[in-house]
């Protein structure tokens, strides 16, 4: 594989040069993140999602020996699982955690005794390709909803004309930056430039909305900020308006099985998921248990084939094949660990993330050095309360326009891995077909698992639309073949 490179996986940036790239990182990976603890109602925990995907990194780039430039961060693939786990407390949440880990774990070990030819023949470029694609594609609705919102967007609708203005500054400012050709510093950091270009202009609207008291123009909401500083009352929070420790997991399932008490949040994100204002969650038993390993184990299984893909993709982008050096075995190991590791200090589990590859492909920087700073950042600013304030005051349409490019260049390195097959094969064609429309279509697998007395479904399983996509490729690959060397078989026999 060749590469175009500025810093090489084992090349180190000068520190300063370091500092500014693991930022840009951040930035990045910074939406997703702090998405996940939001949808499934716990806000609060946004900083010990950051601190999670610091530490599942650093775990990573451990078993990897540091040869992978791969960041881990809040999965979204896992979304109706936490859903059915946080009705059973922190204890419910690191259970269904250990076991997707775990899941990766166990093929990691068949991996090291088997190989991974298995892997190649289960899904090779016709699949993975148009997979990688699927994920960037699958990811633009987000983006696009996002590139219009505004702090005023529930009293105007979604859709904000002036973000959208505020989004595309952000968007083109990264182009130019990313294609000027007369300075580096530009080129390697072009989200950090968009995002602040974005910001500074949306800062500028939101000032004329605050001065001439016109909503619609407001499109930054600076709440997180002014509420990280004073209570409820107007008081000064003291010491932890400026240093504040994240709500790890794993000492909130502590307190449960010390007190017998599950966690005020926890009820409000229950409530949250279900839209029942009376749903309470329990402690955890040995029936919900079982419960939330069903909910969990089908879907690392399916991870596990967007892991490959990311892997591949990257590997396509760096010019190194990570699936043979550090080798699939260590970034699976890697991988699941530090989810668990990722939800014992945080509340989700990890996995690898798409807006990071996007980053190391448009920056052409792979270097490990960086990945490690980022780790750390992550680390650090998650204790530091006004960076976390400040970071979520950065509005969704700024990295709507970030994710424009991002999520194009996921879609675009899938395109490129299946380039040179034969799309007038009817083979190829099918496969290809078949994992593009059901994923774009949003086709999921819904398994229920329990059912009411009335006949109504009340627990289900959810395979998200991706995953769902992979295994239509799968099957369909697997059926093609068999049939195609059925009939190169009775060929043989008839001459």
């Amino acid at each position: 594989m060749e590469n175009k490179l500025v810093f090489d996986i084992h090349d180190k940036p000068r520190f300063g040069q370091m500092l500014v790239f693991a930022l840009q990182q951040v930035l990045a990976i910074l939406a997703a993140t702090i998405a996940v603890p939001t949808i499934i109602g716990l806000p609060s925990q946004i900083p010990a999602a950051i601190l999670g995907a610091g530490i599942g990194t650093l775990i990573y780039q451990l078993f990897t020996r540091f040869k992978s430039p791969v960041f881990l961060g809040s999965s979204f693939a896992f979304l109706s699982s936490l859903g059915v786990a946080v009705a059973y407390g922190y204890c419910g949440i690191i259970l269904g955690s250990v076991i997707a880990g775990l899941v990766y774990v166990v093929i990691a070990i068949v991996i090291r005794f088997t190989g991974t030819s298995w892997v190649d023949k289960l899904m090779p470029p016709v699949i993975i390709g148009p997979t990688v694609a699927l994920i960037g594609l699958s990811l633009a609705g987000n983006a696009m909803g996002d590139i219009t919102k505004a702090s005023s967007s529930e009293m105007y609708g979604s859709y904000n004309l002036v973000a959208l203005l505020c989004g595309l500054i952000a968007f083109f400012t990264i182009i130019i930056c990313s294609t000027q050709k007369r300075r580096m510093m530009p080129r390697l950091i072009p989200f950090i430039i968009g995002i602040a270009a974005g910001y500074a202009a949306a800062a500028a609207f939101t000032a004329v909305g605050i001065i001439l008291d016109v909503d619609y123009l407001k499109i930054v909401d600076f709440s997180p900020i002014v509420n990280n500083f004073a209570n409820a009352d107007g008081s000064f929070k003291g010491i932890t308006a400026f240093f504040d420790y994240p709500r790890i997991a794993v000492f909130g399932a502590a307190k449960e099985l010390a007190s017998g008490d599950i966690a005020p949040e926890i009820h409000s994100a229950l409530q949250a998921v279900t839209k029942n204002p009376e749903a309470q969650a329990t402690l955890i038993s040995l029936g919900s248990a079982v419960e939330v390993i069903i909910a969990f184990f089908p879907v690392a299984l399916v991870v596990f084939a967007e892991h490959i893909a990311d892997h591949k993709n990257l590997s396509s982008i760096i010019g190194h094949d990570l699936i043979k050096e550090p080798g699939l075995d260590r970034t699976l190991l890697g991988d699941g660990v530090g989810s668990i590791a990722g939800t014992v200090f945080g509340i989700c589990p990890n996995t690898t993330y798409g807006e990071s590859v996007g980053c190391v492909a448009i920056t052409r920087n792979a270097s490990i050095c960086t990945i490690t700073a980022t780790a750390f950042m992550c680390i650090v600013l998650s204790f530091i309360s006004p960076v976390m304030a400040l970071l979520r005051t950065i509005p969704a349409c700024v990295m709507g326009g970030v994710c424009l490019t991002l999520y194009g260049f996921i879609a675009v390195s899938g395109l490129k891995m299946f380039k040179d097959l034969d799309l007038g094969d009817n083979k190829n064609l099918f496969v290809v077909a078949a994992i593009l429309i059901s994923g774009i279509g949003g086709l999921a697998i819904r398994i229920p698992y329990e059912i009411a007395k009335d006949g109504v479904i009340t627990g289900e399983i959810q395979i998200t639309s991706i995953a769902t996509a992979l295994i239509i490729g799968i099957i369909t690959n697997a059926v093609l073949t068999k049939v195609e060397k059925s009939k190169l078989g009775k060929e043989k026999t008839e001459d």
